[in-house]
């Protein structure tokens, strides 16, 4: 058997086994949504002062004035059938508006994640091949710093030094500066979307709104990556096929960054998952402080409203991320050490 038929094997069978999961979460979301105290046809009827009737009419499109189990029979229905149900908030189909955001999210994260690994993997190496030394504890000093620190601080710090004061970064209102043309939407990602139509003024302004945000995501999340890279880099220095390359006489350039490196990957890359997951539904606040159209900000407006099909909607595309990501995370430790699936 192949190493590329094993990694599917491998996969499929995750993939089965995170459906009751999958299920789990939305019976769970589904259930929680209804305990919620106040009642959205309430909200959604202009306020307490509206008329019963009014009150009435718009239970029964959101489909209110049914049992529970009969509202989750239904809702399990329209899942199967691709519909997610429709925002009172903004009056588009759930899905159309997470369509529309999600590679807002998704760009923020990716680059956040891609800054974040550019610093964590050079400082995880240097702080384990200068064990307990002065890099190594300024190393550890940064990594509890960013934890330390909320992202809605460090993204006003960092709003208030370089937009304020020093007047460099663009002004923290969405992704794209109001007065750059919008790229023809292919998609949804603007730096992908504005190379394709060349048009590389909205390229830049793209690329200058999202430096402060990703730069907020990435120092949040540099501490667990830096940690274990560190971590993992120590385990691996000290065994023996290290010790053996370095008496046939490998330099030490080789040795690390070839073998050391390479058998040091696999706990990185469960927590490179982990924290990819946890930065795309986790960043709300990211979001919010920079006015960023992602599905988190979407997810908590809809919230603060007791929308429910937004938010149940949220939370099941966050649990579908975190299953894909998961099966990810298998071929690439397939890639990274074949021992692991032929096994």
């Amino acid at each position: 058997m192949s190493i590329a038929s094993a990694i599917a094997r491998r996969a499929g069978r995750r993939a089965i086994s995170s459906l009751p999961a999958l299920f789990g979460v939305v019976v769970f979301t589904f259930l929680l949504m209804r305990v919620l105290p106040g009642d959205p046809a309430i909200f959604f009827a202009s306020g307490p002062n509206a008329g019963q009737a009014e009150i009435q009419m718009i239970r029964e499109q959101m489909g209110l004035d049914k049992p529970i189990p009969q509202q989750l029979l239904l809702y399990l229905r329209d899942i199967g059938t691709g519909n997610l149900g429709r925002s009172m908030t903004t009056g588009q189909t759930v899905m159309a508006d997470l369509v529309n955001r999600l590679p807002a999210s998704l760009e923020l994260t990716f680059t956040a994640l891609l800054l974040a690994l550019s610093l964590a993997l050079p400082l995880g190496i240097l702080a384990a091949l200068k064990p307990n030394s002065l890099v190594d504890h300024g190393v550890r000093f940064l990594c509890s710093l960013g934890v330390c620190v909320p992202t809605f601080v460090s993204g006003l710090l960092l709003i208030y030094a370089f937009y304020y004061i020093l007047g460099i970064a663009p002004d923290p209102t969405g992704r794209i500066d109001v007065f750059a043309s919008q790229p023809p939407r292919l998609t949804g990602f603007l730096l992908i979307d504005s190379a394709l139509a060349g048009d590389w003024d909205a390229w830049y302004s793209a690329a200058s709104q999202l430096v402060l945000p990703a730069s907020t995501m990435a120092l949040f999340v540099l501490a667990p990556l830096a940690r274990m890279t560190r971590a993992s880099m120590l385990a691996v220095l000290t065994s023996d096929f290290v010790r053996t390359g370095e008496a046939l006489g490998l330099s030490r350039k080789r040795v690390v960054l070839v073998y050391a490196l390479r058998n040091a990957l696999l706990p990185v890359l469960t927590i490179m998952g982990i924290v990819f997951s946890t930065m795309l539904g986790a960043n709300v606040l990211v979001e919010k402080v920079f006015s960023w159209p992602g599905v988190a900000s979407y997810a908590l407006d809809a919230l603060l409203s007791s929308d429910y099909a937004p938010v149940q909607g949220f939370v099941l595309l966050m649990a579908t991320i975190f299953v894909m990501v998961n099966l990810t995370i298998d071929v690439l430790y397939g890639l990274a050490d074949p021992r692991i699936t032929i096994e």
